[in-house]
């Protein structure tokens, strides 16, 4: 038993690195498409994600799976044919009524002989109880159910590559706020040494001016490596290979307020456009149709057989055999199994419709939850407007009043370091509001290419 098991797992490791070596950098690289030689914008990153993301294609698998099975679930609606042949050597014991006589001495055995057949068969059913529509509306649900999630997945796809595009946009320009930092940290650093140099301030001015800018210079540094996770995230997003390098187009949609959104008319919008809704809608139906095929095991089934074709206890039979008939199934009692089942297919109905229920509170809870955050996003790019241009205007007076001796060190590295927490807030709060308009628009189910 042991070595069993030993083999066992070296046969799973094995092929964990077949897996391993299939989906390696080389595989990855080789089905990698080709980028177009210009900056990528937003409805290229989503178009190359609903392309080369494997979640994609295991969604359309998944349809692919159930369409097929649709096909499966029509097949008991035509004839059964099939070819038959067959040998056989019998030898069996012959029992006669007790009125006829059998002379003494004869033998009451026959066989042995051979017997061949060769012909072909049919079988029909003619009705069912409703077995056949049962099990295909059971399948065509589970269709669309398979097409409900494709276009969820879809639809967390174009969310991410929203997320990942921005991300990387917005790590560009946290790092043009980390360079214009380091810029004013140098300027403030050459000021303070050049009033070091004059005598008007001590040297602890200039050790602040120089910590000041080894703080910005850690900022950039740590701008710059936001910039290489955003890529890989949008990267991944798209299905391709993380260290992908690639451009993305800075293109800024309009700002729209919040408000003249109808959130009540979203609402009613995310119940009918939700793939999540539609999709527990096919999960009833699937269950409807377990129902009602639980329902059929209590009736009689009625089948046409027929065959034709050749019997003899010779290799090449002569003698016509043929049959034709109908047979009719009815299950009196299977040990109350017909009624367990029904009854566990109807408490999974009472269960999707409770679940159908309580998915529509939850959608509609999404959509308030994402237009709050929607909101709050537009009013955040509002108030980082007057924040900066205090910030600036606070710096710029420090500076004069630092350059004629009026001010302190202190008071203008403070200045300094409001403004590039409030220009990063504001670039933090602009690229916010894309990503929350984004999800809004995937709560009510409008988040399309």
């Amino acid at each position: 038993m042991k070595a069993f098991l030993r083999k066992m797992s070296f046969g799973l490791v094995g092929t964990v690195w077949s897996i391993a070596l299939v989906s390696g950098p080389g595989w990855a690289q080789s089905n990698q498409p080709t980028l177009p030689n210009r900056p990528l914008s937003l409805t290229d990153c989503v178009l190359l994600a609903l392309e080369q993301n494997p979640l994609q294609r295991a969604a359309l698998m998944g349809l692919a799976a159930a369409k097929e099975a649709v096909g499966e679930a029509r097949a008991p609606y035509y004839p059964e044919l099939g070819l038959q042949a067959g040998y056989r050597r019998w030898q069996t014991h012959a029992f006669l009524p007790g009125y006829i006589r059998i002379p003494p001495g004869s033998p009451t055995v026959l066989g042995p002989t051979d017997d061949w057949l060769a012909g072909i068969r049919s079988r029909y059913t003619l009705f069912d109880s409703g077995e056949r529509r049962a099990q295909l509306d059971t399948v065509l649900a589970r269709q669309g159910l398979a097409e409900e999630e494709k276009a969820r997945i879809t639809q967390d796809i174009i969310l991410l590559v929203h997320q990942g595009f921005y991300g990387v946009l917005a790590a560009r320009e946290i790092r043009q706020v980390a360079e214009k930092n380091l810029e004013r940290a140098r300027d403030n650093l050459r000021l303070t040494r050049e009033r070091k140099a004059a005598g008007a301030v001590p040297l602890a001015d200039v050790l602040r001016a120089q910590v000041e800018m080894s703080n910005a210079e850690l900022g950039l540094v740590r701008a710059e490596n936001l910039i290489r996770v955003s890529r890989g995230n949008l990267n991944t997003a798209m299905g391709l290979p993380v260290e992908t390098n690639l451009e993305v187009e800075v293109r800024k949609g309009e700002v729209i307020s919040p408000e003249k959104t109808d959130l009540n008319q979203a609402m009613d919008e995310a119940g009918r456009n939700r793939p999540e809704v539609r999709a527990v809608v096919q999960r009833i139906k699937v269950s409807q149709g377990s129902v009602a095929l639980a329902k059929s095991a209590f009736g009689p089934k009625l089948r046409a057989e027929g065959s034709y074709g050749w019997r003899d206890s010779e290799f090449r039979p002569e003698d016509e055999d043929w049959a034709v008939g109908l047979t009719i199934e009815w299950p009196l009692f299977t040990g109350f199994f017909r009624k367990h089942r029904l009854d566990r297919v109807k408490a999974e109905l009472s269960k999707e419709e409770a679940e159908a229920r309580h998915l529509l509170h939850k959608v509609r809870q999404e959509v308030w939850t994402a237009h709050s955050r929607f909101r709050e996003a537009f009013e955040a790019i509002q108030a980082t407007i007057p924040l900066v241009a205090n910030a600036e205007e606070s710096l710029r007076m420090s500076k004069e009043r630092y350059e004629v001796g009026a001010g302190t060190i202190t008071d203008l590295l403070d200045a300094q370091t409001a403004l590039a927490r409030a220009q990063a807030s504001q670039v933090e709060a602009e690229w916010d509001y894309f990503i929350a308009q984004a999800q809004f628009q995937r709560a009510t189910g409008r988040l399309v290419i």
